[in-house]
């Protein structure tokens, strides 16, 4: 499938602010069948130089300073990607990729709640197999509900609360699948639902996880499902602190308001 994407971030201050550090993750990964096409970059205020550098997980990250005074701070990335089928990548593991997928994190801990979930819903099989019966159980156990959880939310919490988000079930998923052995990584991107038109989209999260003698395995378990050409891959890391859009510091003592809109559209 060949999707449009744009996606804008609007920083608002109550008050004049006087410098700002904002670093982006919002260029669409490369590989497993996927390629980005073209990506621009627009920034208010105009003119602005934004420098690019790679991260340790593969991750395009852009970043830039606004060095004078200024209330408001907008982005807009627009991408023009091709999405396969079905996500293939066979690329093996570094010894340091294998420690960053099997350990615990501030979001994905392995505290009481996770290690009972991951009991409870043990199985037989490949990792891939064992993976897709977790999927299964976190779908099948949590409720979506956008008003129960936020962006700080641990997944113990999650499973203690039964109900999320996409970033919430993907906590979940990894954390659970980590604590039985399966190397799992967190995966940001969009989901495009033809049901929805312009600014309507938003962005989404789910899990690669993988198997020694399969690869890597794409899965989704707020939809329960592997990933599918609907699915646009932007940025993987260890958990959702690896890999937000924005992330940035500002000097001043205004208080910061955050908006965004993305849409996406089918080409």
């Amino acid at each position: 499938m060949f999707l449009r994407v744009e996606h804008t971030t609007e920083f608002s201050y109550d008050g004049s602010i006087a410098e700002a550090y904002t670093e982006l993750r919002l260029r669409p990964l490369e590989g497993g069948g996927q390629h980005c096409s073209s990506f621009r970059l627009a920034t208010e205020p105009f003119g602005l130089r934004v420098r690019e550098y790679r991260d340790h997980f593969g991750n395009d990250v852009h970043h830039f300073d606004v060095l004078e005074p200024h209330e408001r701070l907008a982005v807009t990335a627009v991408s023009t990607v091709m999405t396969p089928v079905a996500f293939l990548s066979s690329e093996p593991l570094s010894p340091l990729e294998l420690h960053d997928y099997l350990s615990a994190t501030g979001y994905t801990p392995f505290a009481g709640a996770v290690r009972a979930f991951a009991e409870t819903h043990a199985s037989d099989g490949s990792g891939a197999q064992r993976a897709r019966a977790i999927m299964d159980a976190v779908r099948g156990e949590l409720v979506y509900d956008p008003e129960a959880t936020d962006v700080q939310t641990r997944a113990d919490e999650v499973l203690e609360l039964g109900r999320g988000v996409c970033q919430d079930f993907a906590h979940v998923m990894l954390a659970t699948c980590r604590t039985a052995g399966i190397p799992a990584r967190y995966v940001s991107g969009y989901l495009y639902d033809p049901k929805l038109h312009g600014d309507n989209a938003a962005s989404h999260a789910w899990v690669d996880v993988w198997d020694d003698a399969a690869g890597w395995t794409s899965l989704d378990p707020t939809h329960d499902r592997e990933q599918t050409e609907a699915y646009v891959r932007v940025a993987v890391g260890r958990d959702y602190a690896d890999v937000p859009p924005t992330r940035g510091v500002f000097k001043g003592a205004a208080h910061e308001t955050l908006s965004v809109r993305v849409g996406l559209q089918a080409l």
